[in-house]
């Protein structure tokens, strides 16, 4: 009747679960303003957007057909809350799942996705990853150890836009990640 609390999780047993014991772990009121905090937070602002550097990495980026996937922009709906509403927005995603080929397939998938399905993870505030979090470990796990890692990682769907990326010279694979480190 616990969830996930175990035998020996007392704060976890002793938290709100409903007035059965069965429902959430966050009573109604409490989830409703954490649904409204997250929905109003703000993305960070980009850096450095009109830097000639940033400016041509992001031509490489499309070049390289990255768009597929990260598509650069989005409109919000017009029926969302009066302040959301008609924005333009920037997430560099198409919230889709896309399969990113055998490399990165985690043999214990949920749900109906395939193990090699990924959801394009947004890449807006990306370039903020060290300072926000302390590290730069990128993709679902971790493995990707900096963005040029993240970026050959990728196969699948992705494997086009990988191998024109590692065939860039580095100079230009530097430019594309100084605009990904923009964003």
């Amino acid at each position: 009747p616990w969830g996930d609390c175990t035998e020996t999780q007392t704060v976890c047993r002793e938290a709100f679960h409903g007035d059965d014991g069965t429902g959430p772990e966050v009573a109604e009121d409490l989830l409703t303003l954490v649904a409204f905090y997250s929905s109003h937070l703000a993305v960070p602002a980009r850096r450095d957007a009109g830097d000639p550097e940033v400016l041509a990495g992001k031509k490489l980026f499309y070049e390289a057909g990255c768009t597929g996937c990260h598509v650069p922009k989005f409109a919000t709906s017009a029926d969302t809350a009066p302040p959301l509403r008609n924005q333009l927005i920037w997430p560099y995603s198409d919230f889709l799942l896309h399969d990113l080929g055998p490399g990165l397939a985690d043999p214990n998938p949920t749900g109906d996705r395939l193990g090699s399905e990924w959801r394009t993870q947004p890449l807006w505030g990306i370039g903020l990853t060290e300072v926000v979090n302390g590290h730069t470990y990128f993709l679902h796990d971790g493995r990707a150890r900096s963005l040029e890692e993240a970026i050959l990682w990728h196969g699948g769907e992705a494997a086009q836009a990988r191998d024109t990326f590692a065939h860039f010279t580095a100079e230009d694979r530097a430019t594309l990640i100084r605009f990904l480190e923009s964003l």
